[in-house]
Parts: C-alpha cells; structure tokens; sequence
C-alpha cells in the first residue's frame, strides 16, 4: 500500500495479478516444500481424491505473496514518479481463516485481489493504523480456490 492510513477506503479493491500454474512448476514447489504424492505427478494425482496433478495450497499463498509484493513496489514507483509522499508499510501482525476452497489444478490461471474491509486506529503505535483485508483467489472459470483475512501496519498522514 503507498497510501496514508486516512487516504485508505473501506472496500476499495486491488487485482493484483494473474498467474498461471504450470505442471512443472507446481511439481518444483511440492518437491522443495510440500512433497504429498497429488503434488509430484500425474500419476499419483490420478489415484487421489483430487484425480490430477494439483498445487500446494501453500505455493497458491506464496503466488499471492509475490503478486501483492510487486503490486506494492509497482504503486509505490508510480507514486513515487508523480511526485507523491508515500506512507511506509509496516510489519503484519498476522492473518486468519485462511481457506484452499478448491483445488488449483496444473493449467490453472488464479487471478487474486485484496479488498480493504476495515480500519482501526493503533493505541499503542499512533503513527500507524491497521489496515484489514479480504484476500481472494478465482480460477479462470471465476470459481473461488484461496480466501484468507489479512492485517497490515499502515503510516499515518504526519
């Protein structure tokens, strides 16, 4: 987010990319870091209850991380070229109710976007507020496969 706390509206809404999952890929990532048999082959993905070759539902929360990393360093340089003060991001103190609704299967093309849908005030940090998100994920049939609440440390106008 480039924007100050106050400039920051209730349900405002962030796509922040597209991406498609590869077999390759999705074998690449379940080898290094979740090697369940429905995630390294074809073959085994058939046998499951999934019936093919699907992804890690943490490799669909790490895509959605890196979407929103260079959706922020891309609004921060624009902003930044208009000659615009932009707030600094704080740290997150957490997310909840994260959800894999369906399976992402290999050929699969995940759209995701942020929808702000609340604001507070920090007590504790009055340079900051928290910034509260709903986090979505749809297929290209516009199925929904990746929900999860987000909360972010935001600066405050000075």
């Amino acid at each position: 987010m480039t924007a100050c706390f106050e400039d920051i509206a209730i349900g405002e809404e962030l796509v922040l990319g597209s991406h498609t999952f590869t077999a390759d890929e999705i074998i690449a990532f379940a080898k290094k870091y979740d090697p369940q048999p429905f995630h390294l082959s074809e073959e085994a993905a058939a046998k499951s209850q999934f019936g093919r070759l699907c992804a890690s539902g943490w490799h669909t929360a790490a895509v959605f991380m890196r979407l929103s990393v260079d959706m922020n360093k891309a609004l921060k340089e624009a902003a930044l070229q208009r000659g615009e003060t932009v707030a600094a991001g704080g740290p997150s103190p957490g997310f909840e109710d994260l959800k894999w609704l369906r399976p992402v299967y290999a050929g699969d093309t995940i759209t995701y976007k942020r929808v702000i849908s609340e604001k507070i005030e920090s007590r504790s940090r009055p340079r900051w507020g928290i910034v509260r998100s709903e986090n979505h994920g749809f297929n290209q049939d516009g199925e929904p496969v990746f929900f999860f609440r987000s909360a972010v440390f935001v600066e405050r106008r000075p």
